[in-house]
C-alpha cells in the first residue's frame, strides 16, 4: 500500500470516529439536562418508540446512526422470523432426503469415490468400515405439492403442508461438531463472540411492540441425547445488550425476577426505577458508556413485561380447536407444541425475532427409537404453526424457518442392523425448510447424490440463507454493519448470495 496515496472516502480515522461518538453521547447528557428528562425517558424514546425508529441527534455520514436510518433498504417480504433450531442435527436421510436406491446397498461400503477427502469425526474415524445404512422408514410422495415432494411416514402432519413449504436438500456448511456448528448457524462464524441472527434483526430493524423484547427464546427438552445449549447463541455479542434474546422458561415464572416481591406494589416498582434511572443518568455524564442507556431500556422494558407477559402465556383464551390443532402435549409448559403456540402469539403481538430450540437430535446410536420420540414431539406442531399462522393471515409476512446445524452420515456409526444404526455428523449436506414471508412454497431446492453424501444442484452454504432471510426481511446483507475494533462486522462476513429461485 502506497502510504503517500489518500484515504478512501469510505475509511474512518479512528480518532474522527472517537470524537464523533463523543459528541453523539454528549448530546443526550446535554438534552437530558435542558429539557429536565431523565435518562429512562431519553433512552425510550431513542430506543425502544413503538415504531422501532431511532430519535436523536444530527445523523452524520457513515455512523451507525445513517446506516440505521436508511432501513430497511426496500419493502419487505417478511415483518418477522419464527426460527426453529433442532440441535442435534436431524438425519435428513430418515426424514427429508428420499433415497430408495440405498436398500439394495445395504452393508456394503461407502465409495471411497463419495467419501474422497472429507473429514470425518474421531468418533468413527477408528472404523475398519463404513457400511452403508438405509433408512428403515417408508417415504410419501405428497401430490399437493409443486414437485411432489417427498417425506418420511415420521411426518405426517408436516406433509400436510407440504404445499406451504420450500424443501432445501443442498444446505451445507464448514463445521462438523455441535459447537462450531450452532455458532455458525445462529452468528454466521464458528467463533464465539459475534452477534447472533435474531440480534442483528433488533438492531437493524427495531421493535414492533413497545410491551415485549424484540428478540425473544424458547427452550423445549428434547427425547435423545443432548448437547449443551449456551446462552451465547442467543447473545448480542459487541451490539448493545438490549439486542440479546430473552428467554422465556417454562413454569410460573417465565422470566426469572420478573415479578415484584411480596410487599411491593406496582407504584413502589415505579418509583423504584424512576430513582434508579437518575442515578444511571449520573453514572452517565461521568463514563458516557452506551450500556448505561441500554440497562435503563432494559429496566423500563421489565417493567412493562410484568403485565404483557402473563398475557402472552394465558392459554385461556384460545379456542379449544386451535389447541387441539397443536395436539396433546400444548398445556405442557415448555412442551415444542406449548412452544409453537406461544411462538404463534408473540408473532401477533408484533415481536421481531422468535428462536425455539429443540433439544435431542444427536443420534449417533439407535436412532430409529430416539428420532421416532423427536418426531412425534415436534411433526404435528410445526405443521399447526403453520397452518395457524396461514389461517390468521400472519403467514404470509412471517418467516418461518426449521433447520439443524448439520446432516446425518449414510454409514452407519458402529453396529449396523436394518432396524438399528446410528449416525455421524455430516456438513456435506443436509436439509431444511422455510416457509412463508416471500418464499416460494409446495418447492424443494437443490440434490445431493445417491447416498445423500455429497451435492450435485444448486449448493446453499449458511451465508447464502442469511442473506436470502434478509433480503425478504427488507434488509442488504452487505448493508447492515456495525464497526467494532476497527472493523465494519455484519451477518454474513464477507460471504453471501440470494438464492433467487426460492423467493416468490
Amino acid at each position: 500500500m502506497d502510504p503517500s496515496r489518500p484515504i478512501k472516502e469510505h475509511c474512518h480515522d479512528p480518532l474522527e470516529e472517537y470524537l464523533r461518538n463523543m459528541t453523539r453521547r454528549r448530546f443526550f447528557g446535554t438534552m437530558a439536562n435542558t429539557m429536565g428528562a431523565g435518562l429512562g425517558s431519553l433512552a425510550l424514546g431513542s430506543m425502544l418508540n413503538a415504531d422501532g425508529v431511532a430519535t436523536g441527534p444530527t445523523i452524520q455520514a457513515g455512523s451507525p446512526e445513517e446506516i440505521l436510518a436508511n432501513l430497511p433498504h426496500y419493502a419487505p417480504r417478511a415483518k418477522r422470523v419464527i426460527y426453529m433450531h433442532m440441535e442435534g442435527a436431524p438425519s435428513q436421510l430418515d426424514l427429508y432426503d428420499y433415497k430408495p436406491g440405498l436398500h439394495d446397498r445395504f452393508d456394503e461400503d461407502l465409495p471411497d469415490s463419495i467419501r474422497g477427502s472429507q473429514r470425518i469425526t474421531t468418533m468413527t474415524s477408528g472404523q475398519d468400515r463404513f457400511p452403508v445404512a438405509p433408512s428403515m422408514f417408508k417415504f410419501r410422495r405428497h401430490e399437493n405439492n409443486e414437485d411432489g415432494l417427498m417425506l418420511s411416514e415420521l411426518l405426517p402432519h408436516t406433509g400436510s403442508i407440504a404445499k406451504d413449504i420450500c424443501v432445501i436438500r443442498s444446505m451445507h456448511t464448514s463445521a462438523i461438531n455441535h459447537e462450531p456448528g450452532i455458532t455458525f448457524f445462529q452468528t454466521g462464524t464458528e467463533q464465539p463472540g459475534r452477534p447472533c441472527f435474531g440480534s442483528w434483526a433488533s438492531y437493524g430493524l427495531g421493535s414492533m411492540n413497545r410491551d415485549l423484547p424484540t428478540f425473544v427464546v424458547m427452550i423445549t427438552q428434547g427425547k435423545g441425547n443432548m448437547q449443551a445449549l449456551a446462552a451465547r447463541f442467543w447473545g448480542s455479542g459487541f451490539l448493545s445488550s438490549e439486542h440479546q434474546g430473552c428467554k422465556l422458561r417454562a413454569g410460573a415464572d417465565s422470566v426469572l425476577y420478573l415479578r415484584d416481591p411480596d410487599g411491593v406494589s406496582r407504584e413502589d416498582r415505579r418509583r423504584m426505577l424512576d430513582l434508579v434511572a437518575r442515578l444511571n443518568e449520573e453514572e452517565f455524564r461521568h463514563s458516557l458508556d452506551p450500556e448505561v442507556t441500554a440497562r435503563v431500556a432494559q429496566y423500563e422494558m421489565a417493567y412493562r413485561m410484568q403485565m404483557s407477559v402473563p398475557e402472552l402465556t394465558d392459554f385461556s383464551t384460545e379456542r379449544p380447536e386451535t389447541l387441539e390443532l397443536y395436539g396433546p402435549d400444548v398445556t405442557t409448559p415448555g412442551s415444542f407444541a406449548a412452544n409453537c403456540l406461544l411462538a404463534r402469539r408473540l408473532a401477533e403481538r408484533g415481536v421481531r425475532f422468535v428462536q425455539l430450540f429443540m433439544r435431542g437430535w444427536d443420534q449417533h446410536g439407535n436412532l430409529p427409537t430416539e428420532i421416532r420420540a423427536q418426531c412425534k414431539a415436534v411433526d404435528q406442531p410445526q405443521a399447526a404453526l403453520v397452518k395457524d399462522l396461514k389461517q390468521r393471515g400472519l403467514l404470509e409476512d412471517t418467516l418461518v424457518l426449521w433447520a439443524g446445524e448439520f446432516g446425518r452420515t449414510v454409514y452407519s456409526q458402529g453396529a449396523l442392523a436394518r432396524t438399528n444404526y446410528g449416525r455421524d455428523h455430516h456438513p456435506r449436506c443436509f436439509s431444511i425448510w422455510l416457509a412463508g414471508g416471500g418464499i416460494k412454497p409446495g418447492i424443494s431446492y437443490g440434490r445431493t447424490d445417491d447416498y445423500s453424501y455429497n451435492i450435485v444442484e444448486n449448493p446453499v452454504e449458511v451465508h447464502d440463507l442469511h442473506a436470502t432471510m434478509l433480503h425478504l426481511l427488507g434488509v442488504d446483507h452487505r448493508r447492515l454493519t456495525f464497526r467494532q475494533q476497527g472493523r465494519d462486522y455484519r451477518l454474513t462476513d464477507v460471504h453471501g448470495r440470494l438464492v433467487d429461485p426460492i423467493i416468490a
